[in-house]
């Protein structure tokens, strides 16, 4: 019978460099015999990445609900789950996703305000008590973290998206509601301060998943 694989996600507000260390973890882990998929939401899927193009749209003029937005976080987590992430797992791959479930209740939670309970009932729905083994919460203070955005869009040449355009209360509810998710489950969380050389931060990603998997196998 093949042992299933284990779910690890990545976790922080904008510009705390969730891409660059993702690509890390995926490496450090394939580099131990692992078999991974990497994957990201919103999207994953064609379809999800359809929903993600509609969440992520700034369109000035086309304003979308609150509630909108939040099924359809979910609507393209269902696909996402049901296309990728349980096959994966189920034949016994690793799974290193880009925000899940931990980022609906930071950004619709925390920073649009919609009650954790109305969260808690589509995850039941659509996870069925699935969660990720660990997550790695990248952290630092929002000004920071936009500083690095904006030098991210210069470089990259890109405008912000629906999300990135938001202000810094919203990124510091945010931040607030990740951290309080982490406190929440410390067994799960792995707190990673990202305000500091993108060496020291992967030193201690590689330290955590060092001592993480040793557990797992």
């Amino acid at each position: 019978m093949t042992k299933r694989g284990r779910f690890i996600t990545l976790e922080g507000g904008e510009g705390v460099g969730k891409s660059t260390n993702m690509q890390f973890v995926v490496a450090w882990l394939e580099a131990q015999g692992i078999e991974v998929v990497a994957t990201r939401e919103p999207g994953g899927t064609p379809r999800a990445e359809a929903i993600r193009q509609l969440l992520l749209d700034p369109a000035p003029d086309e304003w979308l609900h609150t509630d909108a937005e939040l099924l359809l976080m979910f609507a393209a987590r269902a696909q996402h789950l049901a296309e990728k992430i349980i096959p994966a797992l189920d034949r016994g791959a690793w799974v290193v996703c880009d925000r899940f479930t931990d980022a609906t209740y930071a950004y619709q939670g925390g920073g649009r305000g919609i009650p954790v309970e109305r969260i808690e009932a589509l995850e039941a729905f659509v996870q069925k008590g699935l969660t990720p083994d660990l997550t790695l919460l990248l952290d630092m203070p929002p000004g920071a973290a936009k500083q690095r955005l904006e030098s991210r869009l210069r470089d990259q040449h890109t405008t912000r998206d629906r999300f990135e355009q938001e202000q810094t209360a919203f990124f510091q509810a945010v931040r607030d509601a990740y951290l309080a998710r982490a406190a929440q489950s410390p067994e799960r969380f792995a707190l990673i301060n990202a305000d500091q050389s993108l060496a020291a931060v992967q030193s201690d990603i590689r330290d955590t998943l060092a001592g993480r998997s040793t557990l797992w196998h």
